[in-house]
Parts: C-alpha cells; sequence; structure tokens
C-alpha cells in the first residue's frame, strides 16, 4: 500500500525517492523486529534498504526520528470501515487496528519509539504529531458519518468537539493498545462488541449533560 507520509520540503539538491524511502522504512522495521532497538543502527538499515548511510542522514537526524515514521507509515493503513452504524463502524476499525498491532513490525516498533520518548520530550513530540494528530482523522471522519446519520448529536462549539474527538481516540487507542500489547489478551470480536457498547454508553451520557 503506498504510504501516505508526505516528506519535508526540500530547497535544493536532488530530488528523493519514493521508492528509497519505501526501501528504508521498511529496511528499519525488519532490522527492529531482527536485532531489536539496541542492536539497530543507521548503517544497518542502509544496507538492508540499499542504499548509502547519507541517504538515511539527509532524511532523519537519528534512529528515533526513522523509526516514527516507519512505524506512522503502518498506522497509515487503518482505514474507517463502513459498515452501516456507528457501532458497526467502530467495531470494525479496532478490529482492524488490532490486527496491525499483532503483527511483529508494529508491536516492536511501537513498543520501542514509545518507551524511548519516555525520556526524550522531542520524540514525544514527534509520536504525537506524526501517529497521534494523523490517526485522529479516523474519529473525527467516523463521527462526521454517524452525525449525518443521526446517531451523535453535532457539537457546535469547536473547542468542545475537539476535545470530545481527543477523548474517543485516546478511550479506543488506550484501550486496544493495552488490551494487545500489555496484557496479551486477544482483541476478538466478541470484546470488540462489549468494548463498543461501552464505549457508545459513555458518549449517551457526555451527550445528555
Amino acid at each position: 500500500m503506498q504510504s501516505r507520509i508526505t516528506p519535508p520540503a526540500r530547497t535544493g539538491g536532488r530530488p528523493r525517492s519514493a521508492a528509497a524511502d519505501a526501501a528504508i522504512l521498511e529496511a528499519t522495521r525488519q532490522g527492529l523486529v531482527e536485532l531489536g532497538w539496541s542492536k539497530l543502527t543507521l548503517s544497518d538499515v542502509a544496507t538492508r534498504a540499499g542504499v548509502a548511510k547519507t541517504t538515511l542522514y539527509r532524511r532523519w537526524a537519528g534512529k528515533s526520528e526513522l523509526v516514527v515514521d516507519a512505524v506512522a507509515e503502518l498506522f497509515d493503513e487503518l482505514e474507517l470501515p463502513d459498515r452501516g452504524s456507528l457501532a458497526a463502524d467502530i467495531e470494525g476499525v479496532v478490529l482492524q487496528f488490532a490486527l496491525l498491532l499483532g503483527r511483529p513490525e508494529t508491536k516492536t516498533a511501537l513498543m520501542a519509539v514509545v518507551a524511548e520518548s519516555t525520556t526524550d520530550a522531542p520524540l514525544r513530540e514527534r509520536i504525537r504529531t506524526s501517529i497521534v494528530d494523523r490517526q485522529k482523522r479516523l474519529v473525527l471522519a467516523g463521527r462526521a458519518r454517524a452525525q449525518e446519520r443521526g446517531e451523535l448529536p453535532t457539537e457546535s462549539d469547536p473547542v468542545s468537539a475537539a476535545r470530545t474527538a481527543d477523548l474517543i481516540f485516546d478511550v479506543i487507542a488506550g484501550a486496544v493498545v493495552h488490551r494487545a500489547l500489555v496484557s496479551g489478551e486477544p482483541v476478538d470480536e466478541e470484546w470488540a462488541h462489549r468494548f463498543t457498547l461501552l464505549l457508545l454508553g459513555g458518549l449517551a451520557a457526555a451527550a445528555q449533560t
């Protein structure tokens, strides 16, 4: 699947190669799975991707930034299904998200970069902008569709609406990541259904207040 990552603008020099970028990000994920965070180096990534090490340094300041982009590319594969109802759409996203987290390259890369970010504020900011903020598109699209169906009320206050979207994202992402990666329990159709009922119950209660 084609990456949705938008490379930073360049003011000179040779243009970036989309094929080289894709090869580098894939090599990064493979290297993490096989070597782990501590042993992975930019030299190893360059060798796996078949590019010069200077090519990586022209694109990324270091390993942390490279790994974040490698993870972000995976999360860009997530899509909002249209199953006819808000509940069914949420269940679809939850199951799709869980499948993605179950892939070795996603699990290894995400856990490694999150661990590193606990002592690296710039890295946390890059994770927020490159992964978290970008994936909130799913919540915004799902809410807009549900409002068109009459399943959710429209929030006239944009500040309140943004806070609600943030909360929905945090609840879904936090629950699925904890279930799949921390607890190591399955995210199957039954769990997704029960979780969705709980989430919708909370949304209904919030709308009434």
